[in-house]
């Protein structure tokens, strides 16, 4: 069945032979505070088109009595490229402060026309998620979902994935993450692919990590192992550059602006 992808930092496919997650001493790599933001841009031939923005925000809240981490991303077109495919996308997910476990996440997206709804509540105790799902193919449905393991929503999955500890890893390695998508659950992973130094659009240059993961096939991706992301090879762990395939061109999220970091970036070499 095609599904609907939604980020392309964080949707991935599942591996038989998957290490162990190792999670960095610093933990967590962030504070609240902590702003990032990103350029969105579309490939078609040999036009690169700026098309839309990104940011993520942390705040420190709580949610029913307990100490969370509020977890918020936006994703919108220019109003200029609105004709052409409209996006306001939003999402929160509210997790523990000891591990990043997700206690409750919502999204709420517009996409070219198709919306969605999803709201999730963690219930350990349990061993359940409560599903309610919605979206303009599929009317208003309540589920309950059984789990044994830690579950992650897409949100929470990208600030796990920044306080992985990748320096025990060898080239190829995978790492594996559960996550619910769409009231699904799916046993997912990243490939460790090593260092590199990368200079993006406005001339600078960092020290990174680079990731990859498979896409699942829906009405955007073709799915295959098309998604690359590098993340700062520093205490931050921060996001530099996403790339995917889509079916028509591709697309990409550049670093544009960072606020209350909790480390200094020092991955970027000065020139």
């Amino acid at each position: 069945m095609k599904k609907q992808i939604v980020f392309v930092l964080v949707v991935l496919l599942s591996s038989l032979n998957a290490r162990s997650q190792k999670i960095i001493n610093q933990f967590p790599v962030f504070n609240s505070g902590e702003r990032i933001t990103y350029k969105a841009a579309y490939n078609w031939g040999f036009i690169w088109i700026n098309a839309g923005n990104v940011e993520f925000r942390v705040t420190e809240s709580e949610f029913e009595n307990q100490k969370a981490y509020r977890l918020n991303c936006y994703g919108t077109s220019l109003p200029s490229y609105d004709w052409l495919f409209k996006v306001r996308d939003y999402y929160q997910s509210y997790v523990r402060k000891e591990n990043l476990t997700p206690i409750y996440y919502d999204r709420n997206t517009y996409e070219g026309g198709f919306q969605v709804h999803n709201r999730f509540r963690f219930n350990y105790s349990d061993s359940v998620i409560y599903s309610e799902t919605q979206n303009t193919n599929r009317s208003y449905k309540l589920d309950t979902l059984n789990i044994t393991k830690t579950v992650y929503d897409v949100v929470s999955g990208v600030y796990l994935i920044r306080n992985m500890d990748f320096d025990n890893y060898k080239i190829n390695d995978t790492i594996p993450i559960i996550m619910i998508i769409d009231s699904e659950i799916f046993n997912l992973y990243v490939r460790y692919l090593g260092k590199e130094i990368l200079k993006i659009h406005n001339k600078r240059v960092f020290k990174t990590i680079k990731l990859s993961a498979l896409l699942i096939d829906g009405t955007i991706f073709s799915g295959g192992e098309d998604l690359f992301v590098w993340i700062t090879d520093d205490l931050n762990r921060i996001p530099i550059l996403v790339e995917a395939k889509i079916r028509i061109g591709s697309v990409k999220a550049i670093l544009n602006t960072t606020e209350n970091l909790k480390f200094p970036l020092s991955s970027e070499i000065k020139r």
